[in-house]
C-alpha cells in the first residue's frame, strides 16, 4: 500500500504521524510523509520519504484567532498546495491529521480513500457528555443530565458555525458542501483517558498513542537514590508557561532529583540535584516516580503507559479535559493556579499516596486493549473504490 500522512509541525501532531509512517513502513507499506519543514530531517533519519507540507504559513486573510476559520479556510488552501504532490506520488490511502483538514480535502479530491487521525481522545460531541474541553464527568440523576443537555445547547451555535465554515470551505475548491468525513478515524489515545459514550462512531478506532522519539541521546539523572521527578513542559503554545522554573523552585530542598526533559533549550544554570536537556523520554520515565507536565496528551499518555502518576499543570487546548480525565481515573493530581509552592504541594502528595502509583499502573494495564492502526488502514483500502486507471 502506497500511503501519504499529513500533519501540520506542532510536535504533539507531527510526532504521532511520524510514528504512524514508521508503523506502515514496518508493515511492508511505502509511507510518505508531508508535514512541517522543521521534522523533515528528522524524518529522513530514520529512512522515511518525507516533504515539507506546502500552505501551513498564515496568510494575511487568515484570522487565526477563529479556529473554525483557521482549520477550514486554510485546510482548503492547504489541499490546493498538496494536490500536485499528492498526484505525484500516486498514493492508495492519505492518512490525514485531525487539526490539518487540507489532507483529507485533497485526497478527496483527487478521488482517494482517507483516514483522519486524532492524536489523543475523540472529541466528537455526543448526546452522552458535556462539551469537550470543559474537563467535567458526564452528568447524572435528572440535574445532572440538565446540566449536560443545556451546556450542549450553549456550544451548539458555535458547533454550528464551524460545519458552516468548512462547507463554505469545501465548495471554495469545488468540493460538494457537505462533508462525507473519513473512511475511518485512528483514535491514538490509551483506553484509560476516553470515556464511555451512547452513541461511539463505528468507524472510530482506538488503536493506542502514537509514540515517536526526536533524538537516540540519553539524559544524565542526577545521582542518588531519592524520589525521580521528571518534569515535561508543554509543546504546545497554549502550554503554561514557567512550569521548569516554577518546579525547580518549589522542590529545591525537598529531597528529590529533577530530570527535565526539553525539546528546545533549557536553564542554564541548574542545581546538582536537577539536570534539563533533550534526551529519550521512554528511558527516563522507566525511571521517574512522578512525572510533572501540562497535561498534553503525548506526554500524559506517555507517562502513563510506563505507570508512572502525574501532576498536571494544565494550560489551554484540551490539557484541561485531559488533565481532569487523569485525575478522575486516579494517577492525576490538577494544580491550577500553578506557583512554585502548589506545584512542590502536588508532588508531595502524589508520592506519599500510593493510590496515584496504582491507579497509574491500571492505566498502563490496560494500554494495550486497542486496534492495530495500520490492519485499520488496510481494511480502509479493502472497501474502498478502486480510482480509475490504477
Amino acid at each position: 500500500m502506497r500511503v501519504a500522512v499529513v500533519a501540520g509541525p506542532d510536535p504533539g501532531h507531527a510526532f504521532p504521524a511520524i510514528a504512524l509512517s514508521l508503523l506502515f513502513r514496518e508493515a511492508g507499506d511505502e509511507p510518505v510523509l508531508f508535514t512541517g519543514s522543521r521534522w523533515i530531517p528528522d524524518a529522513h533519519a530514520v529512512g522515511l520519504r518525507a516533504f515539507p507540507l506546502g500552505g501551513l504559513a498564515p496568510r494575511p486573510e487568515d484570522d487565526d484567532l477563529d479556529a473554525g476559520q483557521r482549520i477550514h479556510s486554510r485546510a482548503a488552501f492547504v489541499s490546493t498546495e498538496l494536490l500536485p504532490d499528492l498526484a505525484r506520488e500516486n498514493v492508495d490511502l492519505v492518512v490525514s491529521d485531525i487539526l490539518t483538514a487540507g489532507g483529507g480535502m485533497a485526497a478527496e479530491r483527487l478521488g482517494i480513500a482517507w483516514v483522519e487521525l486524532s492524536p489523543h481522545p475523540l472529541y466528537s460531541p455526543s448526546k452522552g457528555l458535556p462539551p469537550i474541553g470543559s474537563g467535567l464527568a458526564p452528568g447524572t440523576g435528572l440535574r445532572g443530565r440538565l446540566r449536560d443537555t443545556v451546556m450542549r445547547a450553549l456550544t451548539a451555535r458555535s458547533i454550528a458555525q464551524g460545519r458552516t465554515q468548512r462547507s463554505l470551505a469545501r465548495a471554495g475548491i469545488g468540493l460538494p458542501p457537505q462533508d462525507p468525513g473519513p473512511a475511518a478515524r485512528l483514535i491514538a489515545t490509551i483506553p484509560a483517558l476516553e470515556v464511555e459514550r451512547p452513541d461511539w462512531p463505528t468507524d472510530a478506532h482506538v488503536v493506542g498513542p502514537l509514540l515517536w522519539e526526536p533524538t537516540e541521546d540519553l539524559l544524565d539523572v542526577p545521582d542518588g537514590e531519592s524520589p525521580l521527578v521528571m518534569v515535561a513542559p508543554s509543546t504546545a503554545f497554549t502550554g503554561a508557561e514557567g512550569m521548569l522554573e516554577m518546579a525547580l523552585k518549589g522542590l529545591g530542598g525537598k529531597g528529590v532529583r529533577v530530570v527535565a526533559s526539553v525539546l528546545d533549550g533549557g536553564p542554564d544554570v541548574l542545581p546538582d540535584w536537577a539536570n534539563a536537556g533533550l534526551g529519550r523520554q521512554d528511558e527516563l520515565l522507566r525511571r521517574a516516580d512522578v512525572v510533572v507536565c501540562g497535561a498534553g496528551h503525548g506526554m500524559l499518555a506517555k507517562a502513563l503507559i510506563h505507570g508512572v502518576p502525574v501532576v498536571t499543570v494544565p494550560g489551554g487546548g484540551d490539557q484541561w479535559e485531559l488533565a481532569n480525565r487523569a485525575a478522575r481515573q486516579g494517577s492525576a493530581v490538577i494544580v491550577r493556579p500553578p506557583t512554585s509552592t502548589s506545584i512542590a504541594d502536588a508532588v508531595a502528595t502524589v508520592l506519599a499516596d500510593p493510590r496515584f502509583a496504582r491507579a497509574a499502573a491500571v492505566a498502563a494495564e490496560g494500554a494495550h486493549c486497542v486496534e492495530d492502526p495500520v490492519s485499520v488502514c488496510h481494511g480502509v483500502l479493502a472497501r474502498s473504490t478502486p480510482r480509475r486507471g490504477r
